[in-house]
């Protein structure tokens, strides 16, 4: 049943991406610019953070993150597929330029975790564990730091993680393909916890592990 419903979800992220290459063509054999994208970016810093490391808990930290997922997203709020009181107003102007430049900078700055301190064991232990069950690593990569459109989680807030994970379970967070939705349905509020935690107390580099 999981194999298919995983088949279900390539197809349709298939399809997805088919649609949102369409609106990327113009970017073809455009290099994104690092710099331009820094000074496009200074108006995320209030909520984002210094080089996009996030201090509101309920923010994502943006450094670091996958820069196709980035500019996935901004077009997605650019074209009212997702909706927020910030993002929608900022992206509602921004060229494909713009955004893959935005998205070139957050990529290119240093992440940094999230927690502090010494990880409590038994809670990284039964997040690995849920994060083990649920197969979260087959599309997150080893570690949880995301590949192509697929973004890190490994150091991000725990409050956001749980907010999103929370919002995907009651089918209320936008969702490119469905895969986290549907995956999101057999979580238990436990689980979600247990993740956030483990989580979030991952290093956010390809060497991800629990701090200590």
């Amino acid at each position: 049943m999981w194999r298919a419903g995983r088949m279900r979800r390539i197809l349709y992220l298939t399809m997805v991406i088919g649609a949102l290459s369409a609106v990327a063509a113009p970017m073809q054999g455009r290099a994104a610019d690092v710099e331009v994208g820094r000074r496009k970016a200074e108006v995320c810093a209030p909520c984002h953070g210094e080089n996009g490391n996030s201090t509101i808990p309920t923010t994502p930290s943006l450094a670091g993150q996958q820069p196709l997922y980035l500019y996935y997203q901004l077009i997605q709020f650019r074209e009212e597929r997702r909706k927020d009181p910030q993002m929608s107003p900022f992206a509602a102007n921004l060229s494909d330029a713009d955004m893959q430049d935005i998205a070139a900078y957050f990529a290119a700055q240093k992440p940094v975790a999230s927690q502090s301190g010494e990880a409590d064991a038994q809670k990284v232990a039964a997040g690995k564990s849920a994060s083990e069950v649920h197969h979260c690593t087959s599309c997150h990569a080893p570690g949880l730091v995301g590949q192509e459109h697929i973004p890190r989680l490994a150091g991000q807030q725990y409050a956001y993680l749980l907010k999103q994970l929370r919002g995907f379970k009651a089918q209320t967070n936008a969702d490119i393909d469905g895969s986290m939705t549907e995956a999101a349905q057999s979580l238990s509020d436990e689980e979600i916890e247990a993740l956030a935690y483990y989580i979030a107390h991952l290093q956010p580099t390809p060497d991800a592990q629990p701090t200590r």
